[in-house]
């Protein structure tokens, strides 16, 4: 028999917040985490923001150990589930290490170390100097071990790369091991440190961010008809899986329960999701499946919508495949218009967001989408400019990513 599968702790650094409460209360206020960027000079590059982290100073919160052998990707993690952790309160002491394991999603991985050490190797005339750490530093897998080591964790522990879906594939991972008997929690989630010149670069090259320049905050516009593409954002989510007697029988706070989740392939193009949303209609009604719920149980969607013309249209068209003719009450809000685009952190933090509005029954805002694109379905019951206070027992999270992945969450209330 399957087990049931509990959220009881949670963890956050964003470009809005570097912890739980300062960043869900900036997300119920609709404030956007875009500015300038300060990481490198981006003066000839066609974007010039994004939204990197605030107020964050990585030696505050790791010793000098584990920055220096740590990419970013993997410190913003390390920060995250130390939260996460603290949050959910269960004592490894009172536990097989073995009954805890890591699940992480990363689509990057040390983008920032790799980088460094090709610019050193090039500036000292190609002098073979590399560091010992280089290759440990970039490999996508390190976050999770990194989280295993730090806090003894021996149980399953790999991460899970599928682009900008690769958080969501993590917490389907999560939710499986759990429910199969093979762990009593696991630390998912993920994390993403993107913002350089090179991953940026490359970006702008494929035309897919927005060039709003001169009004960053307004870049990210889901849904509008005057939308230009994506903001990148940085940081981490973690969130703490356990099975339901477990988390019971210790007396732990639950946010959630994990209902359902579901993965399809597009089959269709390297970096466009299928214009008629045929994969991404078939993940959603498999999770919905799994959940045993239907699209119109749904209180709450959090969808992928980056601000891309095609990502928004076929996203929106899979909703509404479901949902059929007519308005139903499931509510939909965009947060990247706040946080940016956190790539392979997305589906961690859009997660905690999702599990946030059923605990406080609030549904965040989608900033910046003044007119809605009229070729997006009328049907779909966008929330705008202000959050509402409305109760959210159910709530799904989209994540689509470049190689056709689709990656949905269910979430319910107990």
């Amino acid at each position: 028999m399957l087990k049931r599968v509990v959220i009881t702790g949670l963890g956050v650094l964003a470009p809005n917040g570097n912890d739980i409460d300062t960043f869900w209360n900036n997300i119920k206020n609709g404030k956007s985490g875009a500015a300038p960027i300060t990481r490198f000079d981006a003066s000839l590059f066609r974007s010039k923001f994004a939204c990197e982290l605030k107020d964050f100073d990585v030696k505050t919160v790791l010793d000098r150990n584990d920055i220096k052998r740590t990419d970013l990707f993997t410190q913003y993690a390390l920060v995250a589930t130390d939260q996460a952790i603290a949050d959910s309160g269960f004592e490894l002491g009172k536990m097989s290490p073995f009954d805890v394991g890591v699940i992480w999603g990363s689509a990057q991985g040390g983008m920032d170390t790799f980088e460094q050490q090709v610019e050193e190797y090039v500036a000292s005339s190609k002098q073979p100097r590399f560091s010992p750490f280089f290759i440990p530093k970039v490999l996508i897998n390190m976050a999770a071990g990194m989280i295993s080591i730090r806090n003894g964790f021996m149980g399953a522990n790999y991460t899970t790369v599928s682009a900008c879906a690769s958080s969501n594939t993590a917490i389907m991972d999560a939710f499986d091991q759990i429910r199969l008997g093979k762990a009593k929690i696991i630390i998912t989630g993920g994390s993403e440190a993107g913002i350089t010149e090179a991953s940026y670069g490359g970006y702008c090259s494929l035309k897919a961010m927005s060039a709003r320049n001169d009004d960053p905050q307004g870049g990210s516009r889901p849904f509008d008809v005057e939308r230009d593409g994506f903001v990148m954002g940085e940081g981490a989510g973690a969130l703490v899986f356990e099975e339901y007697e477990h988390a019971k029988a210790r007396g732990a706070k639950i946010y959630g329960e994990v209902a359902g989740a579901a993965m399809t392939g597009d089959a269709y193009h390297m970096t466009a999701t299928h214009p008629e949303g045929i994969g991404a209609t078939r993940a959603i009604k498999m999770a919905l499946d799994e959940a045993q719920l239907t699209i119109h149980d749904i209180d709450y969607i959090n969808p992928h919508a980056t601000s891309t013309h095609v990502g928004d249209l076929s996203e929106t068209k899979a909703i509404a495949n479901l949902i059929g003719p007519g308005k139903n009450n499931t509510y939909i809000s965009a947060t990247k218009s706040m946080t940016g685009h956190l790539l392979g952190a997305a589906g961690a933090i859009e997660a905690i967001i999702s599990l946030l509005a059923m605990r406080d029954g609030i549904i965040p805002p989608t900033i910046n989408t003044t007119n809605i694109d009229p070729e997006i379905p009328a049907n779909l019951n966008v929330v705008l400019k202000e959050a509402i206070e409305t109760k959210v027992k159910t709530a799904m999270s989209n994540t689509f990513g470049f190689g056709g992945h689709n990656g949905i969450a269910v979430f319910k209330g107990l």
